[in-house]
């Protein structure tokens, strides 16, 4: 039985989502705790990397189960073996042929600001700490140049794996949400810290560092060191997968 997951979780004591030696990672613990359910070894496919320090609010993944299961009380068991900040949020029975990576059409991202002179104890694990006054006009002038099909090489981190810096952004924009400034945005795919760079450059619109008009001429430079500096991963969260070709209305993002 092909089984889909959808989780969220508190990326912030993790390496990220893909499994690696060097610390916790959320596919290990999943796969832990699903090898000790299913007393064999699994592996869980999950349908894009997360950075370490990033949040997810609707991670979607798939594993192979050797057998037919209650999945509302593998559900329950599976958030009893796993730690407080992950949370399995829902399990269902996948096509046989689902793959949570390779069937994903569109992922949407949001990047959480908090722009007060100064930080909060409560909110400054889930957001970037922007002490200066933004100006979200003037950022909000910049994200028509970013929707579309662009070689966001710009935005590109070092050490990216992709094989193609072109990407397409159906959507993005700024808006309030309670106390914080919000970046959302919509694409098929996201070159390594591409969301966070873009943020970055961003802020520094909004702090009147650079001139909006100047994003066309920096997405077509192709060159990282022109952009602004990566934004931290802790404001960064994955909030929803989409798995069909239609463009619906703007998702309506799950909040913590």
């Amino acid at each position: 039985m092909n089984v889909r997951l959808t989780l969220e979780y508190d990326g912030t004591r993790y390496r990220g989502w893909q499994l690696q030696p060097e610390g916790p990672t959320i596919q290990g613990v999943l796969e832990d705790a699903l090898t000790v359910l299913l007393k064999e070894p699994v592996r869980v496919h999950g349908s894009g990397r997360t950075d370490a320090g990033v949040h997810a609010l609707g991670q979607v993944a798939n594993f192979s189960c050797p057998d037919d299961r209650d999945l509302w009380r593998l559900r329950g068991s599976l958030n009893a073996l796993t730690p407080d900040d992950i949370t399995i949020k829902a399990v269902e029975e996948a096509a046989p042929s689902f793959d949570a990576r390779r069937d994903a059409r569109r992922r949407v991202y949001e990047y959480r600001l908090w722009n007060h002179p100064w930080r909060s104890v409560f909110h400054d694990r889930y957001a970037w700490h922007v002490s200066r006054p933004l100006d979200p006009d003037a950022m909000r002038a910049a994200l028509p140049a970013l929707e579309g099909e662009h070689d966001f090489s710009s935005f590109r981190a070092a050490g990216c794996g992709a094989a193609t810096p072109v990407r397409r952004i159906y959507r993005n924009e700024l808006f309030r949400w309670e106390d914080h400034w919000v970046y959302r945005v919509e694409a098929t795919g996201y070159l390594r810290h591409m969301v966070r760079n873009i943020v970055g450059t961003l802020v520094q619109i909004g702090l009147e560092e650079r001139d909006a008009g100047d994003l066309p001429e920096l997405i077509e430079s192709r060159a990282r060191t022109l952009a602004g500096p990566t934004a931290p991963a802790r404001g960064l969260f994955l909030t929803e997968v989409c798995y069909d070709e239609r463009r619906g209305p703007p998702c309506v993002a799950a909040r913590v």
